[in-house]
């Protein structure tokens, strides 16, 4: 049925006084809430069986066959209830916002979305997060003796400091990134209730919510919209003439506004699927965002709408996750009964669909019908019949099956190092040789060892290569030194590789002597390429893990390296031709290890111009990791700990070795392009020696069919040898549903998801291309999704206007942008070494979303003015400050901040700082006492140092992956490069010649009203 407009619906109101009529939820007196009266199929039903829909359970006739009750989610819902639930976000599809009344669609704009804003029950939020640029500057000047008297409490001045907008509060030492942080309200200034020490008294709360951001001085869209003449423009831009929209996400203004950071660890709308869809009432039937995510939670049903729409659409996958914490554990299916359609191959999971008395399921890929399998329904332990809705592969959208021997092409094999460690003189200057012998021998007792099957190689390179015998029968290990490089091979068949339980003294005594042996080293050369084929002929019988330590320049026997930094190239455009391999040896290596199944991570120590762009390409292919230390000296302590920190952390990495994925979806959609450390196998086939924890792929699909289906499924199958010898199938599960709706798939749009898509292709349009076209290509993509937004969501004509609006779940995704932008894989400048590009484009193609928004945008920690519960341990976890913008507004002269984004933390300090600051927190008298650069915190008893402390262990353990963040301590005064480094992380702010925020915003809004859509 038709329903009337909004016009017919004010003509029918009822008189006053009188109960309006409800003719969807009308139910007569006497007659139960969950009947529901016989009814005609609805359009896009169809019946478990493929033939008519069986008759309702409360009716005559009885249930149908294998009908389980579904008293979680009952059919209709209650009358009066909101369909919107608190402490949930807008559903797809939402009734009661799609069908708005005449006088909700005649309030403001503003009216309408704050009283959204109350219903979905979001966190409170502070009035505004920053000052004014006016206000800033009317802030009255303090000098050192004000500040030490403010210090000790004994004259008030005014606060000037910035306003703090949420109290963040992580619980578990890994808070996931798919999940937002636990936020809590504190005051509009963020101020403690007891006054620090460290700033000065709090103002009355009128007067700090007068300095707050925004409210002495309007921002553009407040003005925008008192005026009646826009409101009025706006009301009409906004109104739907036809149907009124399945789904309304509130338009946020983005000019003249600081980015509401507190929900920037939001990873994107529910998915919101028909009601059952799945064969069991479980929360967990679709994947957990972590492992599986999508750009767009809702599919388009056709390919013109999906065209129309210009958003992105791929898939964000980590599927060999790490569990921290806290975290629930992979299911595991131990029985080997792993049921699998026998067109598509796709494994059975919650979306299928029973019939025939469950005799027989329907594939929910290709439809096909499948016997269940005998076992399907018994207990091998406990020898009785089995629930069959309670096995995990119905029940969870990531599961885990133990494979049978038809998944193994050859048995199990046991887990294989071999260690590749330059011996040249600049890794026995820089300390790289002594610290990587102290860790690997630190470290064997954590390399995975099940059932004491480990075997271990090394291998040290200079201008010649040497092996090493570790027979367990000899009394010290034996040096076999081969020095033809052009055709290297294995000086003895056997004993280079071994058992890692039996030769473990041998190993001992090797690593000890290690550093001593290469102490007197003049040897400048190094043979990388023929080390790199000596590991692969010891590997290549069995599979493995090479793990290369590199501190010098391959300039010697195959893979040679030539010095081709070109200062006067970077910033141009012909910098891309130093971010590609200079040789093409290490690819074809790569391919070769990837057809043997020998992985390879490179651990790369730059003294020195390293081309980290091609070394990187042997873990790029290979499944593995690249690690780089620019600058690396052992005798700072602070390189040493991060190095053997992180590199402990890979040897024990429970990794998974001789594993495929491979990506299955619905009908009508296809895998067309792969982003991350794989090699390509077929076209739909990634193969990886090796599968590091927490590693990120990215893979676009296309449409090449129209959906005519309410669902869609992608399946994600990551077969693999477990360490401890277990061949097994993680299964991963996504469910999504299919719309017709513009408004819809703009109000499913995720945006870390489309983040870590920009990104990727970014690095690839960089590599293949210019850089100058990636940063292009971010900006374009990000008009087309405002600007359709603007013209086919709101109902905007072509032009200018004075605001640039975004979806709620949208609204960070200009900030994202413009943290790619400024990124050091992106950004434009000639002050970034080559390396260290090649480096942060690797980054950017791998890291999971949890690691990659920091990396984008920081966290910024105002620490002389915490609140009092900040940095102290609770029963939730570590109470972090309140976080700022990123914006040099923020910093005050007499402020000491810190700032970290996962792989660096940065304390500023400003020049006016408080002496008795510098004594609490450093141990020093004043601020011409500090040292900047790498520093490590010292351990005082005074309250401000143990919480700062508490505060940097949790940042450098809370997130997923083997980083160790290195601390800075930055002056306001000190090392100029140390500085633009710092304020380089403040994105919200102009740099050189690059935009600020709010210039960006109004050029994406320029760009928007002059195109068409």
């Amino acid at each position: 049925m038709q329903q009337p407009s909004p016009v017919s619906q004010s003509a029918q109101r009822p008189p006053p006084g009188q109960q309006p009529v409800r003719p969807m939820n009308f139910r007569p007196q006497g007659v139960p809430a969950g009947f529901r009266p016989p009814m005609q199929p609805r359009p896009g039903f169809q019946a478990p069986n493929g033939g008519t829909p069986p008759p309702h359970p409360g009716l005559p006739g009885g249930i149908r066959p294998g009908f389980v009750p579904n008293q979680a989610r009952p059919m209709m819902r209650p009358v009066g209830q909101s369909p919107i639930q608190p402490h949930a976000r807008p559903s797809l599809g939402s009734p009661v916002v799609a069908a708005a009344s005449p006088i909700q669609q005649h309030q403001q704009p503003q009216q309408i979305h704050q009283q959204q804003q109350q219903q979905e029950q979001e966190p409170p939020m502070s009035p505004t997060a920053q000052h004014s640029t006016a206000e800033h500057h009317r802030r009255k000047r303090m000098y050192p003796e004000q500040i030490t008297k403010a210090y000790s409490g004994d004259v008030p001045t005014s606060p000037g400091y910035p306003p703090i907008q949420q109290q963040q509060q992580y619980g578990s030492p890994a808070m996931s990134a798919q999940q937002p942080v636990q936020q809590q309200f504190v005051s509009p200034m963020g101020t403690p209730a007891v006054g620090s020490p460290y700033t000065q008294p709090q103002q009355p709360l009128q007067q700090q919510q007068q300095q707050a951001y925004g409210q002495q001085q309007q921002p553009a869209y407040n003005a925008y919209n008192q005026d009646p003449v826009n409101q009025m423009s706006s009301q009409f831009g906004n109104m739907s003439m036809g149907a009124p929209p399945a789904t309304v996400t509130p338009a946020v203004p983005l000019l003249g506004a600081r980015p509401q950071i507190a929900d920037i660890g939001y990873s994107g709308p529910a998915i919101r699927l028909p009601p059952n869809i799945s064969v069991t009432d479980s929360p967990n039937v679709n994947c957990d965002p972590s492992y599986q995510a999508s750009t767009i939670n809702a599919i388009p049903a056709t390919e013109a709408l999906l065209k129309k729409s210009r958003l992105p659409f791929a898939l964000v996958l980590a599927p060999y996750r790490s569990l921290k914490e806290g975290d629930e554990p992979v299911p595991v299916v131990k029985d080997s009964v792993i049921a699998r359609c026998r067109r598509c191959r796709t494994y059975i999971n919650p979306f299928v669909t029973f019939v025939e008395g469950g005799q027989r399921w329907k594939c929910n890929m290709c439809f096909l019908l499948n016997d269940v399998p005998a076992a399907f329904d018994y207990d091998n332990q406990t020898q009785q019949p089995a629930d069959r809705w309670k096995r995990p592969e119905l029940n969870y959208g990531c599961v885990e099956f133990v494979a049978p021997t038809e998944y193994m092409v050859r048995p199990p094999q046991a887990p294989s190092f071999v260690f590749v460690i330059d011996v040249s003189y600049s890794a026995i200057q820089s300390g790289m040789l002594a610290t990587a012998a102290r860790t690997i021998l630190d470290s064997l007792d954590r390399l995975p060892n099940y059932e004491s099957r480990t075997r271990v190689g090394i291998i040290t390179v200079d201008s010649a290569i040497h092996f090493y015998n570790l027979n367990p029968s000899l009394p010290e290990p034996q040096m076999l030194i081969v020095s033809d490089l052009d055709d290297i091979y294995l000086p003895q068949p056997n004993d280079l590789l071994a058992n890692l339980t039996e030769s473990m003294q041998t190993l001992k005594t090797l690593l000890e002597k290690l550093p001593d042996m290469f102490k007197d080293s003049v040897n400048v050369n190094n043979a990388l390429g023929t080390g790199l084929q000596a590991a692969f002929k010891m590997l290549s019988p069995v599979g493995g893990k090479i793990i290369c330590l590199q501190s010098t320049l391959p300039n010697t026997g195959t893979g040679t390296l030539k010095p081709r930094e070109d200062v006067k190239l970077l910033g141009t455009s012909k910098e891309s031709t130093l971010l590609t391999a200079a040789s093409p040896f290490y690819k074809s290596f790569a391919v070769d290890c990837s057809r043997s199944q020998v992985a390879c991570d490179m651990i790369i120590f730059g003294g020195q111009y390293s081309d980290v762009a091609s070394l990187s390409c042997v873990p790029h292919y290979t499944g593995g990791q690249t690690y780089y230390y620019p600058g690396f000296n052992a005798s700072r302590t602070e390189d040493a700990l991060k190095f053997a920190h992180e590199f402990s952390e890979l040897l024990a990495e429970q990794i998974g070795l001789e594993a495929v994925i491979r990506i299955r979806a619905s009908r009508g959609l296809r895998m067309s392009a792969f982003h991350g450390n794989f090699f390509i196998r077929s076209s739909d086939l990634l193969a990886l020696p090796n599968v590091p924890r927490d590693q990120n792929y990215v893979v676009e699909v296309t449409m090449e069919d129209d959906l005519k289906v309410p669902t869609v499924c992608f399946q994600t199958a990551l077969l693999h040898t477990s360490c401890t010898g277990e061949r097994r199938i993680r299964v991963i599960t996504m469910c999504l549903p299919v719309s017709n709706s513009i408004s819809e798939l703009y109000a499913s749009a995720n945006q870390q998801a489309i983040t870590a898509y920009l990104g990727v292709k970014a690095v690839e349009r960089a590599i293949t291309s210019k850089l100058d076209d990636a940063r292009d290509a971010i900006v374009n993509k990000i008009v087309d999704i405002l600007g359709v937004y603007k013209t086919h969501v709101l109902g905007s004509g072509q032009g200018s206007t004075p605001q640039l609006t975004a979806p709620d779940n949208l609204k960070l995704l200009p900030l994202f942008a413009l943290g790619l932008i400024k990124h050091d894989g992106l950004r434009q400048s000639s002050q970034i070494p080559t390396d260290m590009r090649s480096n942060a484009m690797n980054m950017l193609n791998t890291m999971p979303l949890q690691l990659l928004i920091p990396y984008l945008y920081a966290n910024l920690y105002s620490l002389h003015n915490m609140p009092a519960d900040a940095g102290e341990i609770t029963e939730n976890g570590v109470v972090f400050p309140p976080a700022l913008n990123l914006t040099a507004e923020n910093l005050e002269v007499h402020g000491c901040y810190l700032l970290e984004n996962g792989q660096n933390i940065y304390l500023w300090v400003g020049r006016n700082v408080v002496p008795q600051l510098c004594a609490d927190l450093f141990d020093v008298k004043s601020y011409e006492g500090l040292k900047g650069g790498k520093v490590t915190l010292p351990i005082l008893e005074t309250p401000l140092n143990r919480k700062v402390n508490t505060l940097i262990g949790k940042l450098r353990e809370m997130r997923r992956g083997n980083y160790y963040p290195t601390l800075y301590l930055v002056k306001e005064d000190g090392d100029p490069y140390l500085r633009l480094w710092f304020l380089a992380h403040l994105i919200e702010d102009r740099t050189d010649n690059i935009m600020s925020y709010q210039q960006f915003l109004q050029h994406i809004k320029d760009r928007v009203g002059s195109a068409s859509f």
